[in-house]
């Protein structure tokens, strides 16, 4: 059984900094690309960036430069630090999975990001 596990969430002040980490199992982690997403109340979920086995990135233009997603391949971990938040960051953000090959999709259940004074 595949499972994602997000925790990290919370409320911050604007200017402030949260790490979001993702634990997955299930899977073999190395096979698959692994990301942040996130999810505005009344918007579609959008990607925030991605991460490849190898280390490669990409990021959405709203949060380049502010944020960063390492992976721990030894530890089946992947983190989201986003810096300088805004409270146009606030939203629902979840991990995602998806094998490199198949390009076979799994979710996690979300972790709520409040950006607010």
């Amino acid at each position: 059984q595949v499972q994602l596990v997000e925790s990290g969430g919370g409320l911050v002040q604007p200017g402030g900094s949260l790490r979001l980490s993702c634990a997955a199992s299930g899977i073999i982690f190395r096979d698959y690309v692994m990301g942040w997403y996130r999810q505005a109340p009344g918007k579609q979920r959008t990607l925030v960036a991605v991460v490849t086995s190898g280390g490669s990135t990409n990021y959405a233009d709203a949060v380049k430069g502010r944020s960063t997603i390492p992976r721990d391949n030894a530890k089946n971990t992947v983190f989201l630090q986003m810096n300088s938040l805004k409270p146009e960051d606030t939203a629902v953000y979840y991990c995602n999975a998806r094998h490199f090959v198949s390009l076979r999709g799994y979710w996690g259940q979300g972790t709520q990001v409040t950006v607010s004074s």
